[in-house]
């Protein structure tokens, strides 16, 4: 059996101009996708390991965290967003074999990105205190839920060199080694948390009683577990971007770090829809925090160990999407408008299948899954309707994921940031409001699988038109 095209041969037809068949468009799509499927693989499994952990210490101290989950994924969004801006530039200059010019802007890049990393993570420190009071949290849950978010962003700017560098990577094709990186995050955060969390303690292996250490630090541990494994993995991922990576090794050519004003715009064109648009859906996913919390600490465990196991089944649709949007801006960068529209169709639809399929296992072992993080019999039972309900709702979540990531690759913004924002805003708080009244959190789901249904629906018919192929960096 003759051996399989390199993913390096694959993209260099991209940037070529040379025609690609439909088997290898699909084989260029499963290498990208597969490597970050299985860094959100590992993440997920990592995470429902971390929530497990944080569970142990009882209903309150997992509320504690889980109420400030929605809040650190608003902060994370945004910083995602604004090194989007970098990143799409990056993707369209080495689609169109400018790689000089690609290094440049990552230069600009890591300065720009650092300085607004430092900016927000003030902002945050300074409503870290205020925050769970606003959010309506019991006064028990809002000292703990203070300490988690203050040590989140503490942390902020390295959490910024990370996403910067792997979203440079990612631009350039090279999924493996920001997979590979974002594993190991995943693994060191366990370990962190198992010696931070808890207190010393004995426990028998093999028949043998051992003494395990710890710190006893509780949610201040946890918070500390995932910030140090997130700077260990930040300085390796900048390490590879500066030093090692192939296209964009910054030691391949000398240049100036100080940003350009063309460059900033073009990024601003780019991030601007993407960061106001994470800003409202995040800020729209606290309004629901802030309507499921007078429901109780149990509510609120199972509404985040919820969300938690939701993310295993979403995983795949993400990793996909980051496959996306390289694909899409190298192939816009190269101009071929036709492999662009190829290359969104195969990702979109290779992303309902295999979102459908988890969709599945996620309905069948639903208790299984809520039954590993929490002890707590309701938090279990609640939890488990939620994400049955929610499972018929996948397939076309995975189409607005994906269609996303497309519309990202090409630069094209605005219109998502619309879709998402009536979507979040008035399908799923309105109903929401509603069904929360008479249902608890298992309306609250509802709502949010019919909000789901209903994205995905719109994303696919904006695909089908042409509009979103016409903006494309120059």
């Amino acid at each position: 059996m003759a051996s399989q095209p390199g993913k390096d041969i694959l993209l260099r037809l991209i940037r070529e101009g040379q025609p690609m068949s439909f088997r290898q468009q699909l084989l260029l799509t499963f290498q990208l996708s597969l490597p970050a499927i299985l860094a959100n693989a590992s993440a997920m499994v990592m995470q429902l390991i971390d929530a497990a952990m944080v569970g142990r210490l009882g209903a309150n101290d997992s509320a504690s965290v889980g109420l400030m989950g929605s809040t650190s994924w608003l902060f994370e969004g945004v910083l995602s967003a604004f090194a989007a801006g970098y990143a799409v530039q990056v993707a369209h200059l080495l689609g169109a074999k400018r790689n000089k010019d690609a290094r440049q802007v990552v230069r600009q890049a890591i300065v720009v990105c650092l300085l607004f990393s430092l900016l927000l993570a003030g902002f945050g420190l300074v409503i870290c205190k205020p925050l769970p009071i606003w959010l309506g949290a019991a006064p028990q849950i809002c000292p703990n839920a203070t300490i988690y978010f203050g040590t989140f962003m503490l942390f902020v700017p390295f959490f910024m060199l990370d996403i910067v560098a792997s979203s440079m990577l990612r631009s350039s094709g090279n999924m493996r080694i920001p997979s590979a990186l974002n594993i190991l995050m995943c693994v060191l955060d366990v370990v962190f948390n198992f010696f931070l969390i808890f207190p010393t303690r004995e426990a028998t292996v093999l028949g043998h009683t051992v003494t395990l250490p710890g710190a006893g630090l509780g949610v201040l541990g946890a918070a500390l577990g995932t910030a140090s494994a997130g700077l260990v993995v930040a300085l390796l991922m900048v390490y590879y971007l500066v030093f090692r990576s192939s296209d964009l090794r910054l030691t391949i050519d000398k240049g100036s770090f100080k940003p350009t004003w063309t460059t900033f715009k073009k990024s601003v064109t780019i991030s601007t829809p993407m960061g106001l648009q994470h800003i409202m859906m995040c800020s729209a996913l606290i309004v629901i925090t802030g309507i499921v919390a007078p429901l109780g600490s149990i509510a609120i465990a199972a509404n985040a160990f919820g969300i938690t196991a939701e993310s295993l089944c979403y995983m795949s649709g993400y990793g996909i999407a980051d496959a996306a949007t390289t694909l899409i801006g190298q192939s816009l960068g190269a101009g071929r408008k036709r492999l662009t529209r190829s290359f969104a169709w195969i990702t979109v639809l290779s992303g309902m299948v295999i979102m459908g399929i988890m969709a599945v296992l996620m309905y069948v072992f639903a208790a299984e899954l809520m039954g590993f993080m929490s002890p707590v019999p309701e938090i279990v039972e609640l939890g488990a309707r939620c994400l049955r309900v929610e499972s018929w709702a996948e397939p076309l979540f995975a189409a607005s994921i994906i269609s996303y990531g497309v519309f990202v690759g090409a630069g094209y913004t605005l219109v998502p940031c619309g879709i998402n924002l009536v979507s979040m805003w008035i399908v799923r708080l309105g109903l929401s409001a509603i069904m929360v009244k008479s249902m608890g959190l298992y309306g609250v789901w509802m709502a949010m699988a019919i909000e789901l249904c209903f994205r995905g629906t719109v994303y696919l018919l904006w695909l089908s038109t042409k509009r979103w192929m016409k903006t494309v960096i120059d």
